[in-house]
């Protein structure tokens, strides 16, 4: 079973569309400004074997290109994240397995001009209710360093719950990293997730 593939989820000011190669000047432009934000948080690729030579960082359009495949294939739903008709970051459903499991798990950054405004609770909720409404899974995960207090507040605002850890899980800043992880399954929101999300929104903070 293919994820239904390409597709544009919107609420209010916030958009998750595919990626594009039109994207990459504000792309880098985001990643640009946010770079120290983000390295502590962003994956990386572990050194090789003794002579075994170092892999090529993959260009933008060579990033885009896989990620379209990989949506085409129903392996992955690559989007970025605007924020009034702005790109202010990207939302990935990644691992996703068919078969008796019907999972996949969201990873996502964003703009620390924008952070704490509901954008990414926005659009995970987005997201997770196209994937077991639209898509046809049963279970996403996010996968979070413990010292991502942000990260963390987006999950828990949104009502995932916490599973355990996960030690040594991802390659993370130049390191095996441990992972806290947090899952829901399609029984837990039968109201869907943004509805739960757009009930808590006004007693949230968002800071």
């Amino acid at each position: 079973m293919n994820a239904p593939w390409p597709v544009v989820l919107t609420d209010n000011d916030v958009t998750l569309r595919p990626i594009k190669l039109r994207d990459q000047r504000a792309w880098r432009e985001v990643n640009r400004r946010n770079r120290d934000w983000l390295r502590p948080w962003e994956a990386t690729v572990p050194p090789p074997p003794p002579g075994i030579p170092v892999p090529h960082r993959p260009t933008y359009r060579q990033m885009v290109r896989h990620l379209r495949a990989e949506a085409y294939a129903g392996r992955m739903l690559p989007f970025v994240v605007e924020y009034q008709g702005r790109l202010v970051g990207q939302l990935t459903v990644a691992g996703i397995t068919w078969g008796s499991m019907c999972s996949g798990h969201i990873g996502y950054w964003v703009d620390r001009e924008v952070a704490g405004r509901g954008v990414i609770p926005t659009a995970v909720a987005l997201a997770v209710d196209h994937c077991f409404r639209g898509v046809g899974l049963h279970r996403i995960e996010v996968c979070i360093r413990p010292e991502n207090a942000p990260s963390r507040r987006v999950v828990e605002k949104l009502g995932f719950r916490e599973e355990g850890l996960r030690p040594r899980y991802l390659h993370i800043d130049g390191a095996w990293r441990d992972h806290a992880v947090f899952a829901l399954t399609a029984e837990e929101v039968p109201e869907g997730l943004l509805n739960r999300w757009r009930r808590q929104k006004p007693s949230t903070s968002h800071k």
